[in-house]
């Protein structure tokens, strides 16, 4: 079995208030969970505005298609204009 784990920090310059920033995170975990099946939660940053640390994580029988996911994952989060990715790791357990 193995546990791919990936931790993405976001910048949502557009947020002016938590409200802001829980709405968009929401529907961003939403979006993940739904087309990759992923566990997705906010590990850091919870009382800032506008940067957010989001945990996701996958398991799988292969490495490689647990990186696979993870990689399709980051590119979902890089296409939506309303975060930016300032960060990500990608570690396989």
């Amino acid at each position: 079995m193995i546990v791919g784990v990936c931790t993405v920090e976001l910048l949502l310059s557009d947020s002016r208030s938590l409200k802001d920033k829980r709405r968009v995170l929401l529907r961003l975990k939403d979006r993940l969970h739904g087309q990759f099946n992923l566990s997705v939660a906010e590990v850091d940053g919870q009382d800032l505005w506008q940067k957010a640390v989001l945990g996701l994580a996958c398991v799988s029988n292969e490495g490689r298609h647990a990186n696979q996911v993870l990689d399709q994952a980051l590119n979902l989060i890089r296409s939506d204009p309303t975060v930016e990715l300032l960060q990500s790791k990608v570690e396989l357990l």
